[in-house]
């Protein structure tokens, strides 16, 4: 059997498209192990899972365990640490002065890792993608696949450093060389380089291809990241008003994703003010989530405005139906959202809610050709509240889109974008005969 060996850069309880990605490869007569990063704050995430007979997830350690002490026990920790070389250095200082002084260096750079944020950050990282190197390099796959580029050196590392190097697909689902917080001169230099080691690179669209093509010299593959298909009324229901906190006979206009800079989620509050019907719920978590609750809170709307955790992505279809609205409305700070098809886009229409979206090419099509909402400038409250308007005060045209998610979730599912991903594997280590009666038993 074909062994893929997959990082990723997060815990692996939100990805939805590396987890179709490796559910795919598994079905198919691949055995996937995927490398995630582990959570110490959330003891119901395991360092081991196994989902299927040929997909197992491996998450290693975020913390060096002296980084790990310090989290757990603070203060407590460091007192300790005093005491314990209370007792040492005038030992040592008895022994040597060199090695004394020495032992008192490694003390301060084990003390600036700790308090100082940057190079515990470094730290930290380097912890993390070493422990990842060291638990891809033992699996010895046929195919290694990174997704995005923080985890891009760990895959070249232990597909290429071999006496038979292996192939390596870069999965870029961002697009690294032009978005919001990188240096992208920087980051384009790094990449422009690490690219010259991948066997096959994919990116999200054909928008984001062309810009890879004018930048590198080559068109990409492209995987789109469409939603699962599946049958909404066959998901669980639940009291989404009664867990938000919403009157029952509330419209829900719902954001769901990550909290984050760029995503015009200050503009859908500050639109609250102009937007007759429904309350405004998010689902999800991220850097801007204080900010914008503290936002909710100094609003004239701030009872119609409400915050949910993020949930896994399992269970997200059952609070996604209970929709009235769905917005996507990226800002276009970056490339990277201009071009963006977010996968929340296809999320929405896989459970028949219909679409308030920004006029970015990708996601217009998409929303125009299958008249499954309306779209705006995502920078206008005004035009974003004219448009929620529109459809809560009009049942008929809200449901028209809401058929018309039907049809259009035909086109846009994972299941005709698949075969793409294993076009791409196929290539590079295809299944040999006996993989496939793998397969089928």
């Amino acid at each position: 059997m074909k062994k893929v060996t997959m990082f990723v850069w997060n815990h692996f309880t939100n990805d939805a498209r590396v987890n179709r990605e490796c559910t795919t490869l598994s079905d198919s007569g691949y055995h996937v192990d995927l490398i995630a990063i582990n959570d110490p704050k959330n003891p119901m995430i395991e360092s081991f899972e196994q989902i299927t007979d040929r997909f197992k997830v491996h998450r290693v350690k975020r913390y060096p365990w002296i980084l790990q002490a310090y989290q757990d026990h603070g203060k407590k920790f460091l007192l300790i640490v005093a005491g314990v070389q209370i007792a040492i250095i005038p030992g040592l200082f008895y022994l040597s002065f060199t090695i004394m002084a020495a032992y008192l260096m490694a003390l301060l750079l084990g003390a600036s890792l700790i308090k100082v944020r940057k190079l515990r950050k470094w730290f930290v990282n380097g912890a993390i993608i070493t422990r990842m190197i060291a638990k891809g390099y033992i699996q010895n796959a046929d195919i290694y696949h990174a997704n995005d580029l923080n985890t891009l050196p760990q895959a070249i590392i232990c597909s290429k450093l071999r006496f038979k190097p292996k192939p390596l697909i870069y999965d870029s689902h961002e697009v690294q060389s032009d978005r919001t917080g990188y240096n992208k001169e920087k980051i384009k230099l790094i990449e422009s380089f690490m690219i010259k080691f991948v066997d096959q690179m994919i990116v999200e669209n054909h928008t984001r291809a062309k810009y890879n093509e004018k930048i590198y010299g080559f068109y990409p593959k492209t995987l789109y990241n469409y939603s699962e298909k599946f049958d909404i009324n066959t998901k669980p229901k639940i009291n989404l008003h009664e867990l938000a906190g919403i009157p029952k006979d509330e419209k829900i206009l719902l954001y769901q994703g990550g909290l984050q800079e760029g995503r015009g989620l200050e503009l859908l509050i500050k639109a609250m003010d102009d937007i007759k019907q429904g309350h405004l719920l998010f689902i999800g978590a991220g850097k801007l989530t204080e900010p914008l609750k503290k936002m909710a809170a100094e609003s004239n709307e701030y009872h119609r405005i409400h915050f949910l955790d993020k949930v896994p992505f399992q269970e997200l279809p059952s609070y996604t139906r209970e929709a009235y609205v769905g917005f996507q409305v990226l800002q276009n700070i970056c490339f990277n959202h201009y071009s963006a098809s977010s996968n929340k886009l296809f999320e929405y229409m896989m459970a028949h809610v219909p679409v308030i979206s920004c006029d970015f090419p990708e996601i217009k099509k998409v929303v125009c050709d299958t008249e499954t909402g309306l779209v705006v400038d995502s920078h206008n409250c005004s035009e974003i509240a004219q448009a929620v308007n529109k459809i809560v005060e009009n049942e008929t045209l809200r449901e028209t889109f809401s058929e018309n998610t039907k049809r259009a979730k035909e086109i846009y599912n994972w299941n005709n974008e698949k075969a793409k991903l294993l076009d791409i594997y196929n290539l590079h280590a295809p299944l040999s005969s006996a993989d496939f009666q793998i397969k089928q038993i």
